[in-house]
């Protein structure tokens, strides 16, 4: 196990009714808001309403800014961080999920830097400040309501990339399950796959001696593929909401990677698919994540063998391995596909024309590999592309 230090700062408000208590959270960080949010379902729902009742009974002022989407674009947060620095914001609040927490915490980074934002995702900067964020979380998913990271996209040459600093945590997050009633049952399901993924991102680990993290990890892992289908058949069950909002938070808030290397690598070949097709990240992610278990399990069929029979019950072959991590794999994707995701390139209507120019942008030319627990050059890349394919 690695040294590590762990804190997370972010003060988590969960249950039934939360929202409500917005405007006491957000009055400890300043008077001026900036209210961030995607489209209309908070609007329709009234979730939009309560929240500015709620605020304002706070004596806060509100400066809106909608038209947060799915894979956040760059040019979305310049004109966040040009708003906020004219309005003299106190705090960012997103009403939303993934998408709308990730284009605050960029827009709260670039408000005190003098350069361009996108210096922080193009590791030119470090972010050292940040204007205050504080989330109402609607889209359990990505894990950012207590993350420090975010991805944003650029639309100059359709680069998706991501960046961390401590600073882009949230100060507050408030979680109500019931707001995610009337999600539709294919997000749902894109949020469950992109939760998974942020597990096994830390669970395939080179590191010895951290079974106590596989554990957490494995745990995490089975309570979702329990719940995940309740929640999408019943979309009203408030105890399988309430254990996929919690098992996607804890999924990215770092504790389930202390003492280990992490990997990444399918996040980062997944951000080419999502950057070019505009492919929901978390479907991206079912379509990469077996392709990429297929390339590299042999470089630890210890651990691939360990997850096959923890995590999906396989039952443990000792003559022969490699049956037994496949038919692991195996039980993945079937699962995806239970609760209505793709699997293949085709089956997600992408073509295999451009997996070449994929692969080269993931890797910068080939000047640099992906992941940890084996690192990726251009031609691997390549190979679980093709491996996309089915």
């Amino acid at each position: 196990m690695l040294n590590f230090t762990f804190s997370n700062t972010t003060k988590m408000i969960f249950g039934k009714g939360v929202e409500t208590q917005v405007g006491k959270e957000a009055a400890a960080w300043g008077k001026k808001v900036l209210l961030h949010y995607g489209g209309g379902h908070i609007v329709q729902s009234g979730l939009k309403d309560r929240v500015v009742e709620s605020l304002e009974q706070a004596g806060l002022e509100i400066v809106e800014f909608g038209g947060a989407q799915p894979n956040p674009r760059l040019s979305l947060v310049q004109e966040g961080i040009a708003l906020a620095r004219k309005e003299q914001i106190d705090l960012i609040l997103a009403v939303g999920g993934g998408s709308a927490i990730d284009s605050a915490k960029a827009i709260a980074i670039g408000v005190p830097y003098d350069g361009d934002v996108w210096d922080f995702y193009a590791g030119k900067a470090k972010a050292e400040e940040s204007v205050p964020v504080g989330v109402v979380l609607t889209i359990p998913a990505a894990g950012s309501e207590s993350s420090s990271s975010s991805v944003v996209t650029n639309e100059d040459g359709w680069q998706k990339v991501g960046y961390g600093a401590l600073v882009m945590r949230p100060k507050f997050a408030l979680l109500n399950p019931e707001l995610t009633y009337t999600l539709p049952a294919y997000q749902t399901a894109c949020g469950v796959a992109d939760m998974m993924a942020h597990i096994m991102e830390r669970y395939f680990t080179r590191e010895a001696d951290v079974g106590f993290g596989d554990h957490l990890c494995e745990g995490a892992m089975r309570s979702i593929l329990q719940e995940a289908p309740k929640a999408i058949s019943e979309p009203e069950n408030y105890g399988a909401r309430a254990n996929i909002m919690w098992a996607g938070t804890i999924a990215h808030n770092d504790i389930l990677g202390v003492g280990r290397s992490e990997d990444w690598a399918s996040h980062n070949i997944e951000h080419e698919l999502s950057a070019l097709y505009d492919i929901a990240h978390g479907a991206g992610l079912a379509i990469v994540f077996p392709a990429w278990m297929k390339y590299v399990y042999k470089q630890d069929l210890d651990r691939f063998v360990q997850f096959a029979v923890r995590v999906f019950g396989v039952e443990q072959d000792f003559h022969n391995p490699e049956h037994t991590i496949l038919e692991g794999i195996r039980r993945l994707e079937d699962f995806f596909r239970r609760i209505g995701l793709p699997t293949t390139l085709a089956e997600a209507g992408i073509a295999a024309d451009r997996l070449a120019e994929m692969a080269a942008k993931a890797t910068h030319g080939d000047t640099i590999t992906l992941g940890n627990f084996m690192p990726l050059g251009q031609r691997d890349v390549l190979a679980i592309y093709e491996l996309c394919q089915g």
